[in-house]
């Protein structure tokens, strides 16, 4: 194993030589999970507030409707739940054994850092039925037997953003999540069968219930920028960033949570930003039947962050997702001409400016 992985479990660091992938990690692991980075050469620790606040969401959802996705041991059943529904009370002795172990763990980690690269933390919760007994105390002590508390470190190359060659391609392949709403570690193994549909040189795949509203990526959120008519600008001419929607009338459209998608914390940013700027933003899941209309898309998560879309291929029949490899589907495509477009590169400078207000500053 790599020197340059670190982990750290219940507020113990395992040998770096004992520290698996990520992905082999979580798989290894139920429970809810987040993933962020640092930025800015490892300065600072990216919306860290915001997931920590998804971590303990995530649980409490999974504990309360499918608590077969966050326990370890045993069969979970009916007689858990009335003594778990007091969850909200520990939260803060969780966010505050999380917490002990981000700041125990990355001084080591820094230590390896190349020149040019980030951190990328993924924090894990799960619960250990074997301990159920021990539930009514809410000490921190007890809490921590209660409730597994992991913090895996990776090294991270982040990309150029604006560089074609970093553009994403992505490929419709699948239907959408089940739990949503929640983020936890077994969706890494059920994405796998998604992968014998990934066409050459896809860096995402996409997911959707009808073959038509297309809802999000298995790792990230899509964004399109769709074109109107001058006659839908009923807001009036807007300036963004010396930009006038007069010119160039268009809103973007994301998929709802609603819909069933995972709330992401780089999607709520997007949302916050056109919020306070008035950038025309609307919850609708993008229609492939209407991609004439699409003029950018981008997609995001805590690593990438951002990133601009080139390419989207969706099968021409749905009932093809049924085959054992890409190599039967007849695909069709959508080409982006402007990579990235001006409203991406716009949303782009926005973020990293939220960065810097809301991100944990690392000592």
């Amino acid at each position: 194993m790599s020197s340059n992985r670190f982990l750290i479990h219940n507020g113990v660091v395992s040998p770096p030589s004992d520290t698996p992938l990520v992905s082999t990690f979580l798989e290894s692991h139920p429970g809810a999970y987040t993933t962020t980075r640092t930025h800015n050469n490892a300065s600072l620790l990216v919306f860290w507030e915001r997931h920590l606040r998804r971590l303990t969401d995530s649980a409490r959802i999974l504990i309360n409707s499918n608590p077969e996705l966050f326990f370890k041991y045993g069969n979970p059943t009916d007689s858990i739940s009335s003594p778990l529904m007091a969850f909200s009370r520990w939260e803060s002795v969780i966010r505050s054994l999380v917490n002990d172990s981000v700041r125990e763990v990355l001084p080591v980690a820094l230590k390896e850092r190349k020149s040019g690269e980030e951190l990328a933390i993924t924090a894990l919760l799960s619960g250990n039925l074997g301990n159920l007994s021990e539930i009514a105390g809410v000490d921190e002590e007890r809490v921590s037997r209660i409730f597994d508390v992991y913090v895996h470190v990776g090294m991270y190359a982040p990309s150029v953003f604006g560089i074609q060659e970093n553009a994403a391609h992505l490929a419709l392949v699948g239907r959408g999540r089940d739990v949503a709403d929640a983020k936890y570690s077994d969706w890494v193994r059920f994405r796998k069968p998604l992968e014998r549909l990934r066409p050459p040189l896809t860096t995402e795949l996409l997911l959707s219930n009808d073959g038509d509203q297309i809802l999000e990526g298995c790792m990230t959120n899509l964004f399109v920028v769709c074109r109107k008519n001058h006659n839908d600008s009923s807001n009036g001419a807007k300036d963004i960033d010396g930009y006038n929607t007069n010119t160039y009338p268009f809103e973007i459209q994301t998929a709802a949570i609603k819909d069933g998608v995972l709330p992401g914390i780089i999607r709520q940013v997007i949302i916050d930003i056109c919020m306070s700027n008035e950038i025309p933003l609307r919850e609708v899941a993008p229609s492939w039947s209407k991609r004439e209309i699409w003029e950018e898309a981008f997609i995001t998560s805590s690593l990438r962050i951002l990133q601009h879309v080139e390419t989207i291929q969706v099968p021409h029949s749905w009932k093809s997702l049924e085959s054992k490899s890409w190599k039967d589907v007849m695909w069709e495509n959508k080409h982006f001409k402007e990579v990235p477009g001006k409203i991406t590169t716009i949303i782009q400078k926005e973020i990293i400016r939220k960065v810097g207000v809301e991100s944990y500053e690392i000592a």
